[in-house]
This record gives structure tokens, sequence and C-alpha cells, in this order.
């Protein structure tokens, strides 16, 4: 959820590389906006990376309304900006500019000096749907627009946990949106039961009476704005004199109702399912840099995924079992139903697809689909491993597709690299780079819980991580494996025998070789010796399942 208070911004920007190229799309929306606010003081800038860290955004001091033109189109020359059906064409990006206008005409007030800045984002919080509310109460077709780009001033990532703070939030930014008019109760269904559930009947309908006074509120009234503010707060049993700062989620939790109905909606405005929306946003976040190299796989690495297909195929089908299974012909026992559908088939003319016959025979055991997630550490102390878990993801992938298998490689360390998603068999290696951080490990678990939902009970899980242990936020790390485990999934941690070479860490929450409870840890010497653990360990998991 790009935060409220990125839309109104103090000062002035400096102007972003690109915006020359925008300049008829600025002119024509800064001649158009007095239409939209009623006043004649405001120009529009439209440039890729305007507006800061939001799609867009409104600065006072300046009178100037800043609009993302990625929102907009690749290319300037996608629609004519001067002509009235231009708006049709790129929805998103007009109602951005809508939207600002709603703030350049109703967000008169400014936050007073000294106000903590928990109080502060509250505030804009109950401005987004106070402002939109008021721009559709004056100008009846806005609504069209500003229902529209409601999903693009969305983001799941902002849902990350379910507490109080963050239920609160999305309350604010799209349950009030229902009071404001803007988009209908049966759109926030699923959002409204998630938030429900963690506030409660009694807190939400609180939370409700303040929005709703928020919506009379005059442009100029902040004194109101910042009570009510309080009170919100106050609902939520947060004291804003004792904890002046917006809540942090915690990095060690995995997102849960709140993320997953923030995405239904945001996968039904899209006109996409959920699963193809949550899939996308990872691709669009998480895609390798376009400065990796591919190579063809070698004589040696095919041979590699052939024998570890064999391995897996062989571990679910090492120990038949005695069973039944049906059969066109004698003998065996008949099934009176299926013979008489069978009759009935060659009566027809057709070709009899019943099995009128039962016989006992030796089947392969009923084996769980393995899904495996294979996070590699791109720390720079991690330098010599890339090379083989470059090839070991390549291994895998192609291995799965047939051993009836799911696996995913994942990179870690300044960002997150999806290098092989879930159910992709790449035709080259991608061959991975170290960077200088591993800040991402606890998102990077996270990432591998969504591609394939690790935490469900149904299936075969295993989370193999093949890193040093120098990490951040080694806690966050501890709790979200925990989780796993505790959840059916385990957990296979990989360490090099030999410390990194530019010295010990200096920060005490980063210990080289630290082990995690609830893991498997194994020290391996090679990084062959580290794609043949994961390979023995997946077997074996296959082999007792």
């Amino acid at each position: 959820m790009s935060h409220p208070s990125t839309h109104l911004q103090q000062g002035a920007p400096p102007t972003p590389a690109g915006a020359s190229d925008w300049h008829d799309w600025s002119a024509a929306w800064t001649k158009h906006v007095p239409l939209l606010t009623g006043r004649t003081d405001l120009t529009v800038l439209v440039a890729p990376g305007a507006a800061g860290d939001a799609p867009e955004c409104f600065y006072p001091d300046l009178n100037r309304i800043e609009v993302d033109a990625t929102y907009i189109a690749g290319s300037p020359d996608v629609t004519d900006p001067a002509k009235a059906r231009h708006k049709r064409l790129v929805p998103t990006g007009y109602g951005l500019l809508v939207h600002g206008a709603a703030h350049a005409a109703h967000s008169r007030w400014a936050t007073p000096p000294g106000t903590p800045p928990i109080l502060a984002a509250v505030a804009d919080m109950l401005e987004e749907s106070r402002a939109e509310g008021r721009q559709r109460a004056r100008r009846r077709s806005d609504r069209r627009w500003l229902r529209h780009v409601v999903k693009t001033l969305l983001d799941p990532d902002q849902a990350a946990v379910d507490d109080a703070w963050h239920a609160g939030q999305l309350a604010a930014l799209l349950l009030a949106r229902v009071d404001a008019r803007i988009v209908t109760s049966k759109d926030v269904r699923p959002v409204r039961a998630a938030v429900t559930g963690i506030l409660g009947r009694k807190r939400l309908r609180q939370l409700r009476d303040i929005w709703r006074e928020a919506h009379t509120c005059d442009d100029t009234d902040a004194d109101t704005m910042i009570c009510l503010a309080r009170r919100w707060c106050q609902v939520l049993g947060i004291d804003p004199d004792q904890q002046y700062d917006t809540p942090v989620p915690d990095a060690g939790l995995f997102p849960g109702r709140l993320a997953a109905a923030l995405v239904d909606y945001l996968a039904v405005a899209a006109g996409v399912t959920p699963a193809e929306y949550a899939a996308a946003l990872l691709a669009h976040r998480h895609s390798p840099p376009a400065q990796w190299n591919r190579t063809d796989p070698t004589e040696q690495e095919h041979r590699a995924a052939r024998d570890l297909a064999n391995r897996l195929r062989q571990a679910r089908t090492r120990h038949p079992e005695p069973g039944r299974r049906p059969s066109t012909i004698p003998p065996g026992r008949l099934r009176t139903r299926q013979a008489i559908t069978a009759d009935a088939q060659t009566a027809a003319g057709q070709m009899p697809t019943a099995a009128p016959w039962q016989q006992r025979a030796q089947l392969p055991p009923e084996k769980p689909r393995l899904y495996l997630a294979i996070l590699v550490d791109l720390s720079g102390s991690m330098a010599r491993y890339t090379q083989a878990m470059s090839s070991a993801a390549w291994i895998f992938a192609n291995a799965a597709r047939r051993a009836e298998a799911t696996t995913t490689t994942i990179g870690f360390g300044d960002r997150i690299t999806i290098l092989v998603p879930p159910r992709t068999y790449p035709r080259q290696v991608l061959h991975m780079r170290t960077g200088l951080a591993t800040a991402t490990f606890p998102e990077a678990v996270k990432v591998a819980d969504q591609l394939l939902d690790l935490r469900h009970g149904r299936t075969l899980r295993m989370l193999a991580v093949v890193s040093d242990g120098y990490l951040d936020d080694i806690p966050a790390g501890q709790h979200l494996v925990t989780t796993l485990h505790r959840a059916g999934c385990a957990v296979l941690w990989l360490h090099p025998a030999d410390p990194p070479t530019d010295g010990e860490p200096a920060d005490p929450d980063q210990i080289w070789g630290h082990t995690f409870t609830h893991a498997t840890t194994l020290t391996v010497t090679d990084p062959t010796e580290a794609i043949t653990a994961i390979a023995d360990a997946a077997v074996t998991a296959l082999t007792q399942a």
C-alpha cells in the first residue's frame, strides 16, 4: 500500500529525467486541471519516475501535481492527451490525475508542527477517502476514474502482518472508500471479513464512526483531523504520546488474512485470478537482473538432471504395495455398474472406456508431491558457491519436470531474485552474481512460501538454504524457520566449512556459521557437496513419505 503521506509532499523535488519527452502530456493536463479542481494556479508534471515513491503526488508549496508516466504507458505517443477520448485509453494515468486533483482541491490543511508522526500518518490515511469523497460529491463523473485507480494506490506488502495497526490501515484506505462512495461494499467484502476477524465488530464500528466524521470535516480543519487521528489510535490500543512513530511489521511473521484478502481485491480489480496476480507481482519485483549471463547447459548438467529425475521417480515407487486396479479384460472381479456402462457405450457405437473388471496387483504407493525451495546466499562471502548453485537451479527444475515435483530457486542478498520460478523449465543456465549484503533473508523465506505454499499441510515440503549464516536480522529468520518447522516443512541448512575471508562481522546480530534451531544443519566443504546433500535429502524425504 503506497503510504498516503507520499501523495502530499512539502518542498521542491528535482525534475525527473525524461520530462521533456512527456512535455505534451504535462501541457495538456495543466490546461485540463482547472476543470478538475476549480483552481487556476496549478501545474501538472508527467514524467517517468515523477512523484517520488508514489504513482502520483501533490506538492502544495509548488502548486504542482506530479504523475509517474510509467502508469500511463510505455511511450508518450500512446494517444493525444489534448483529445477528450484519451482518458478512456489511459484510465489508470487519468485516474491518478483526478486523485491528485482531489488533494489539490480539498486537502487544504497542513499537519500542525510538533504532531507525533503516528498521528500525522493516521490523519493522512483518513484524508485519502475524505478528499476523494469531496471530489466525487463535486464532480460525480470523477468516481469512475477514482474507482479505477484505487488498485494502483494499494500495495499488498503494507498488509504485511495480521495486527490491529495494519488492519486499521487497510480499513482507512479501502473500507472508508465505501462510505466515500468510491468503491462498493460488494467490492471489499473479503477485506471487510479479514479486518473484522482481527479487530472485531465493535472496534471496526468505532473506526467507521471516526472516518465518517472525517468525511464531514472542512477542507482546512487540521485540528479536527488530528483529534480524529488520536481517537483512532486509542481505539487500536496505541498511546501516541508514548509511541511516536508508526508501528513496523514484525519481519519474523508471514503475511496472513489481510494480505490474502487485499490480493483477492486487487486481482478482481485487475481481472485476473489471485494466483495470477500474486505470480505477476512477484515476477515484476524479483526478476533476475539483465546483466546476469545465460549459457547452454552442458552434457554433464543434462546427465545430472536425468539421474536426479530417476532417483526421485524410484523414491516414489520403490516399495510396491498390494492394491486394486481397474481393467477392461478379465481375470478379476466384475464391477456391475462399469459393465453396464461399457455395454451402453458399445451399443451407442462409442469406444468403451469403462473398465468392468477389478484386479489385484502390486501398485506403486501413493506419494505426495514434493515441493522444494532452494535459497542461495548471494553475499560476497558466498562467491565460490554461486556458479555451482546456478547449475543446480537448472538441474533441479528440469529433474522436477520428469519426477512429478515442483521446485524453485531464489537468490537473496541486497535484493531478492527468483532465479527459477515454480513449474518453469529453463532451457539455459542463468548465472547468479554475488552482492554485498544479506538483508533480505526473511523476505526470501516469505517469497518461497508465496511461491510454493510451504505452510500448507497436504504436501511434502522442504526448504534448503545454502548460506554461511552471516545474516542480517537472525531473530526474524529464526522465527520464520520455526513457523515452517511447526507447519511440517523440513528445513535443511548447508553452510561452508571455511569462514568468510573479509574478517569478523562487527554487528553482534551477524554471526558467521549461526546455527538455526528447528533446521537440519550440514557443513559442506565444496559447492558440489551442497548440491548432492539437497538431492539426497529430497530423495530421502520422498522415500520415507
